[in-house]
C-alpha cells in the first residue's frame, strides 16, 4: 500500500460520527407570549371596528362634507370679514336652507296629491260599489265585491298585523333622521376646528416634511371639492334634460320630477337609472307615446352620462384619468355599495395626488444622486 493510501485510511479511522441528532434551540417563551398577544390584539381591534362601523361611516361622510364646505367658509371669512364660527354657521345655514327648499318643492306636490286623494276617496268608494267609473267597471268585471266579502276575515287579520312592518319603517326613519343630524353636527365641528386639526396633524410630521405634507393635503382637498363640483354639474345636466323632455311631452309636475332626477343623479353610475324608473312610469300614466319616448331617451342618456359626461367632467374636475374614474367607481360600488360609489372618485383623486408627490420625490432624489455621481 502506498503512503498516500495509508494516510487516507488513517484519516478515515480517526474520524468519529456524533450519534446525537442535531436539535434546534427552543423558542423563547417571550416570543410565544408576544405572538399570542398580537393575535389577540388584532382580533380585539377587528371586533371594536365592527362594533363602531356606523360611527366610522358617519365620520367619513362628515369629513367628506367638511372638506367640500371648507372653501366656502374660507371665502366667507375673507370677504365678509367674519370669525371662523359665524362664517361656518352662515355657510351651513345657507346649505341647509337650499336643501330644505328643494325638499319642500319636492314634497309639497306629493302632500297635495295625497290630500286630494283622501278627499275624493269616499266618492271613489261609493262609485266602485255602484259600479260606476273605471274602478267600478273592474269590480263588476272581476266580481271583486264577492271576493272581498268572502275574504273579509283574512283582510281584517292582515290589516291588524300590519302594525309591525309600520313600526319597522318608523324605526328606520328615526334612525335615518338621527344619523343625518349626527353627520351635520360632526361636519360643523370638523369645519369649525379644521385649521386647528390641520395644524395638530402637521405638528406630528417632521419639520423637513411639513411643507410637503401641507401641499399634498391642500391638493387632496382640492380634488375632493372638484369631485363635488363635477357631480353637481352632472346632476344639473340630468335635471335640466329631464325637465325639458317632460315639458315637451306635457307630463305634469315636470319640475318636481326633474328635481328628483337631479337628486338621484348624485349617485355615480346608477343615479340616472334610479331617477328614470319613476319618471318613465309617470310618463306612461300620462300617455303611452310619452312613456315610450321617455324610455328611449333615458336609455340613450344613461349611456351618454356613464361613458361620456361622467368620465369627461370628473376627469377634468378631479384631474383623474378617465379610466381611473371608471375603475374606481366600479370597485367602490362592488366593495361598499352607495358609500363606496360616493367616495370612490375622491379617494382616487387623493391617491393620485399622494402617489404623484411620491413619484416626483423619487425622481428628485434620483436626479440628486446622478448629479452627485457626475460631480464625484
Amino acid at each position: 500500500m502506498s503512503a498516500m493510501a495509508r494516510r487516507a485510511v488513517t484519516t478515515l479511522g480517526s474520524m468519529s460520527v456524533d450519534p446525537r441528532p442535531t436539535t434546534r434551540p427552543p423558542v423563547p417563551w417571550r416570543t410565544i407570549a408576544a405572538t399570542i398577544a398580537m393575535v389577540c390584539a388584532t382580533f380585539l381591534v377587528i371586533l371594536i371596528l365592527r362594533e363602531i362601523s356606523r360611527v366610522i361611516v358617519w365620520l367619513l361622510v362628515a369629513g367628506f362634507a367638511a372638506v367640500v364646505l371648507a372653501p366656502a367658509v374660507d371665502v366667507a371669512q375673507k370677504h365678509l370679514r367674519l370669525p371662523r364660527a359665524p362664517a361656518t354657521l352662515l355657510v351651513f345655514l345657507v346649505v341647509l336652507g337650499v336643501l330644505g327648499g328643494m325638499l319642500y318643492t319636492f314634497v309639497r306636490p306629493v302632500v297635495d296629491q295625497v290630500d286630494t286623494f283622501l278627499d275624493t276617496l269616499p266618492a271613489v268608494v261609493e262609485d266602485a260599489q255602484q259600479g260606476r267609473g273605471a274602478i267600478g267597471e273592474l269590480v263588476d268585471r272581476y266580481n271583486l265585491s264577492t271576493v272581498i266579502a268572502e275574504n273579509r276575515d283574512k283582510i281584517q287579520s292582515q290589516l291588524t298585523t300590519a302594525g309591525s312592518p309600520a313600526l319597522g319603517v318608523l324605526r328606520s326613519i328615526f334612525n335615518t333622521v338621527l344619523s343625518t343630524i349626527t353627520i351635520v353636527v360632526l361636519a360643523f365641528l370638523l369645519v369649525l376646528r379644521g385649521p386647528r386639526l390641520s395644524e395638530a396633524i402637521l405638528a406630528l410630521v417632521a419639520p423637513r416634511h411639513r411643507e410637503r405634507a401641507r401641499r399634498v393635503g391642500a391638493d387632496a382637498a382640492r380634488a375632493i371639492s372638484g369631485y363635488m363640483f363635477g357631480n353637481l354639474m352632472i346632476s344639473v345636466v340630468a335635471g335640466t334634460a329631464t325637465y325639458l323632455l317632460l315639458l315637451i311631452l306635457g307630463v305634469p309636475y315636470a319640475g318636481v320630477i326633474a328635481l328628483f332626477v337631479a337628486f338621484a343623479d348624485l349617485i355615480p353610475m346608477v343615479g340616472a337609472t334610479l331617477g328614470a324608473i319613476p319618471t318613465v312610469g309617470l310618463s306612461f300614466l300620462h300617455s303611452t307615446s310619452a312613456g315610450i319616448i321617455a324610455l328611449i331617451f333615458y336609455i340613450a342618456y344613461q349611456q351618454f352620462e356613464n361613458h361620456v359626461l361622467q368620465v369627461t367632467i370628473m376627469s377634468r374636475a378631479v384631474d383623474v384619468n378617465p379610466l381611473t374614474v371608471m375603475v374606481s367607481v366600479l370597485v367602490g360600488v362592488e366593495l361598499f355599495g352607495f358609500l363606496g360609489a360616493l367616495m370612490a372618485i375622491p379617494a382616487a383623486g387623493t391617491a393620485q395626488v399622494v402617489l404623484g408627490d411620491l413619484y416626483r420625490e423619487l425622481r428628485r432624489d434620483d436626479g440628486l444622486e446622478d448629479e452627485a455621481r457626475a460631480a464625484g
